[in-house]
Protein backbone atom coordinates (compact mmCIF):
# COMPACT_ATOMS: atom_id res chain seq x y z
CA UNK A 1 0.00 0.00 0.00
CA UNK A 2 1.19 3.34 -1.09
CA UNK A 3 -0.31 5.14 2.48
CA UNK A 4 -2.41 7.29 0.35
CA UNK A 5 -5.78 8.02 1.83
CA UNK A 6 -8.62 6.59 -0.88
CA UNK A 7 -11.72 8.84 -0.44
CA UNK A 8 -14.80 8.05 -1.85
CA UNK A 9 -16.47 10.29 -3.62
CA UNK A 10 -19.70 12.34 -2.21
CA UNK A 11 -22.12 15.03 -3.70
CA UNK A 12 -20.61 17.17 -0.69
CA UNK A 13 -17.09 16.81 -2.00
CA UNK A 14 -18.41 17.31 -5.78
CA UNK A 15 -20.25 20.94 -4.85
CA UNK A 16 -17.53 22.27 -2.93
CA UNK A 17 -14.59 21.55 -5.04
CA UNK A 18 -17.25 22.68 -7.80
CA UNK A 19 -17.90 26.01 -5.70
CA UNK A 20 -14.40 26.56 -5.14
CA UNK A 21 -13.92 26.66 -9.41
CA UNK A 22 -16.58 28.91 -9.83
CA UNK A 23 -15.23 32.36 -11.27
CA UNK A 24 -17.92 35.01 -12.28
CA UNK A 25 -20.83 33.15 -12.67
CA UNK A 26 -19.36 32.28 -15.44
CA UNK A 27 -19.18 28.44 -16.55
CA UNK A 28 -15.92 26.45 -15.74
CA UNK A 29 -13.45 25.15 -18.00
CA UNK A 30 -14.39 21.69 -17.60
CA UNK A 31 -13.78 20.73 -20.97
CA UNK A 32 -9.62 21.70 -20.47
CA UNK A 33 -9.33 19.73 -16.80
CA UNK A 34 -8.39 16.02 -16.51
CA UNK A 35 -8.18 14.98 -12.96
CA UNK A 36 -8.50 10.98 -12.12
CA UNK A 37 -11.51 8.96 -12.06
CA UNK A 38 -12.72 8.67 -9.17
CA UNK A 39 -15.74 5.90 -9.98
CA UNK A 40 -19.32 6.13 -9.82
CA UNK A 41 -21.75 8.40 -7.68
CA UNK A 42 -24.83 7.35 -7.32
CA UNK A 43 -26.51 10.39 -9.02
CA UNK A 44 -29.26 10.25 -11.36
CA UNK A 45 -30.58 12.71 -13.70
CA UNK A 46 -34.00 11.50 -14.90
CA UNK A 47 -35.70 11.72 -17.74
CA UNK A 48 -37.92 15.19 -16.50
CA UNK A 49 -34.68 16.56 -15.54
CA UNK A 50 -34.93 15.64 -11.82
CA UNK A 51 -31.72 15.57 -10.49
CA UNK A 52 -31.38 12.36 -7.56
CA UNK A 53 -29.07 11.49 -5.32
CA UNK A 54 -28.73 8.14 -3.37
CA UNK A 55 -32.20 7.76 -4.66
CA UNK A 56 -33.52 11.35 -3.58
CA UNK A 57 -34.88 14.39 -5.44
CA UNK A 58 -31.96 17.43 -5.15
CA UNK A 59 -34.48 19.72 -3.81
CA UNK A 60 -32.27 22.48 -3.50
CA UNK A 61 -32.31 24.41 -7.30
CA UNK A 62 -28.68 26.23 -6.81
CA UNK A 63 -27.14 23.29 -5.98
CA UNK A 64 -28.54 21.56 -9.33
CA UNK A 65 -27.15 24.49 -11.09
CA UNK A 66 -24.23 24.00 -9.75
CA UNK A 67 -23.90 20.31 -10.50
CA UNK A 68 -24.79 21.46 -13.98
CA UNK A 69 -22.05 23.81 -14.55
CA UNK A 70 -19.41 21.06 -13.99
CA UNK A 71 -21.34 18.28 -16.19
CA UNK A 72 -19.53 16.87 -19.08
CA UNK A 73 -19.94 14.08 -21.77
CA UNK A 74 -17.03 11.82 -22.70
CA UNK A 75 -18.63 9.00 -25.56
CA UNK A 76 -21.74 7.86 -24.33
CA UNK A 77 -20.86 8.40 -20.22
CA UNK A 78 -21.80 11.78 -18.30
CA UNK A 79 -19.03 13.11 -15.30
CA UNK A 80 -19.13 15.39 -12.90
CA UNK A 81 -15.79 17.02 -13.24
CA UNK A 82 -13.63 19.59 -10.82
CA UNK A 83 -9.99 20.58 -11.32
CA UNK A 84 -9.05 17.28 -8.98
CA UNK A 85 -11.87 14.46 -9.37
CA UNK A 86 -14.16 13.30 -12.08
CA UNK A 87 -17.28 10.72 -11.21
CA UNK A 88 -19.87 9.26 -13.26
CA UNK A 89 -23.34 9.47 -12.94
CA UNK A 90 -26.46 8.45 -14.72
CA UNK A 91 -28.57 10.35 -17.38
CA UNK A 92 -31.68 8.56 -18.20
CA UNK A 93 -32.32 10.27 -21.32
CA UNK A 94 -30.52 14.17 -21.84
CA UNK A 95 -29.33 15.85 -19.20
CA UNK A 96 -31.09 19.25 -19.10
CA UNK A 97 -34.79 19.72 -20.23
CA UNK A 98 -35.72 22.97 -22.33
CA UNK A 99 -38.87 24.30 -20.81
CA UNK A 100 -39.87 27.56 -22.38
CA UNK A 101 -38.86 28.73 -25.95
CA UNK A 102 -39.41 32.08 -27.20
CA UNK A 103 -39.45 33.03 -30.79
CA UNK A 104 -38.31 36.61 -32.74
CA UNK A 105 -38.80 37.05 -36.04
CA UNK A 106 -40.66 35.60 -38.90
CA UNK A 107 -39.08 33.29 -41.82
CA UNK A 108 -35.71 32.58 -42.26
CA UNK A 109 -35.05 35.47 -40.18
CA UNK A 110 -36.57 33.47 -36.84
CA UNK A 111 -35.35 32.91 -34.02
CA UNK A 112 -35.62 30.08 -31.71
CA UNK A 113 -34.40 31.09 -27.65
CA UNK A 114 -34.49 28.14 -25.33
CA UNK A 115 -34.41 28.43 -21.73
CA UNK A 116 -33.40 25.30 -19.73
CA UNK A 117 -34.67 23.97 -16.20
CA UNK A 118 -31.08 25.03 -14.98
CA UNK A 119 -31.41 28.32 -16.82
CA UNK A 120 -29.26 28.39 -19.24
CA UNK A 121 -30.25 30.03 -22.73
CA UNK A 122 -29.45 29.16 -25.71
CA UNK A 123 -30.61 30.58 -29.09
CA UNK A 124 -31.11 27.49 -31.80
CA UNK A 125 -28.68 27.98 -35.18
CA UNK A 126 -25.23 26.36 -36.44
CA UNK A 127 -23.43 26.40 -32.84
CA UNK A 128 -27.08 24.92 -31.22
CA UNK A 129 -28.58 22.70 -33.73
CA UNK A 130 -32.00 21.20 -32.83
CA UNK A 131 -32.89 17.40 -33.56
CA UNK A 132 -35.72 15.12 -33.45
CA UNK A 133 -35.66 11.84 -33.30
CA UNK A 134 -38.68 9.67 -33.71
CA UNK A 135 -39.59 6.22 -31.87
CA UNK A 136 -39.25 3.41 -34.19
CA UNK A 137 -42.22 1.73 -32.87
CA UNK A 138 -45.09 4.48 -31.97
CA UNK A 139 -43.42 7.18 -34.31
CA UNK A 140 -43.42 9.92 -31.30
CA UNK A 141 -40.92 12.97 -31.72
CA UNK A 142 -38.61 13.12 -29.19
CA UNK A 143 -36.84 16.97 -30.20
CA UNK A 144 -33.77 18.03 -28.23
CA UNK A 145 -31.70 21.28 -28.60
CA UNK A 146 -27.58 21.07 -27.93
CA UNK A 147 -27.05 23.31 -24.84
CA UNK A 148 -23.27 22.94 -24.89
CA UNK A 149 -20.11 20.74 -25.48
CA UNK A 150 -22.38 17.45 -26.02
CA UNK A 151 -25.19 18.34 -23.36
CA UNK A 152 -28.58 18.50 -24.93
CA UNK A 153 -31.72 19.32 -22.93
CA UNK A 154 -34.83 17.05 -23.97
CA UNK A 155 -37.50 19.88 -25.37
CA UNK A 156 -40.53 19.66 -23.02
CA UNK A 157 -44.09 18.86 -24.45
CA UNK A 158 -45.39 22.30 -24.12
CA UNK A 159 -42.74 24.19 -26.02
CA UNK A 160 -42.43 21.54 -28.90
CA UNK A 161 -45.85 21.82 -29.23
CA UNK A 162 -45.11 25.68 -29.71
CA UNK A 163 -42.52 24.81 -32.14
CA UNK A 164 -44.98 22.84 -34.75
CA UNK A 165 -47.21 26.34 -34.92
CA UNK A 166 -43.83 27.46 -35.94
CA UNK A 167 -43.09 25.03 -38.55
CA UNK A 168 -42.77 25.59 -42.62
CA UNK A 169 -42.36 23.17 -45.48
CA UNK A 170 -38.92 23.94 -47.08
CA UNK A 171 -36.84 21.60 -49.50
CA UNK A 172 -34.24 19.67 -47.15
CA UNK A 173 -31.96 16.71 -48.93
CA UNK A 174 -34.15 16.92 -51.99
CA UNK A 175 -37.84 16.43 -50.72
CA UNK A 176 -40.51 18.80 -48.88
CA UNK A 177 -39.82 18.49 -45.01
CA UNK A 178 -41.46 20.10 -42.10
CA UNK A 179 -39.46 21.80 -39.80
CA UNK A 180 -37.98 25.33 -38.57
CA UNK A 181 -36.01 28.22 -38.89
CA UNK A 182 -33.82 29.50 -36.36
CA UNK A 183 -30.48 31.78 -37.04
CA UNK A 184 -30.28 31.20 -40.38
CA UNK A 185 -30.47 27.58 -40.04
CA UNK A 186 -33.51 24.87 -41.71
CA UNK A 187 -34.09 22.50 -38.76
CA UNK A 188 -35.81 19.04 -40.59
CA UNK A 189 -38.07 17.88 -38.28
CA UNK A 190 -40.31 15.42 -40.35
CA UNK A 191 -40.66 15.06 -44.25
CA UNK A 192 -44.11 16.68 -45.16
CA UNK A 193 -45.28 13.39 -46.96
CA UNK A 194 -45.40 11.72 -43.79
CA UNK A 195 -47.92 14.17 -41.89
CA UNK A 196 -51.27 13.56 -41.76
Amino acid sequence: MSGQEIVTPTAENIAASAQAAAKDGALPPVHRWNPPFCGDLDMRIARDGTWFYQGTPIGRPALVRLFSTILRKDAERYFLVTPVEKVGITVDDAPFVAVDVEAAGEGRAQTLRFVTNVGDAVTAGPEHPIRVVRDPDTGEPAPYVLVRAALEALIDRKSFYRLVELGVHEQHAGESWFGLWSGGEFFAIIPSRALP
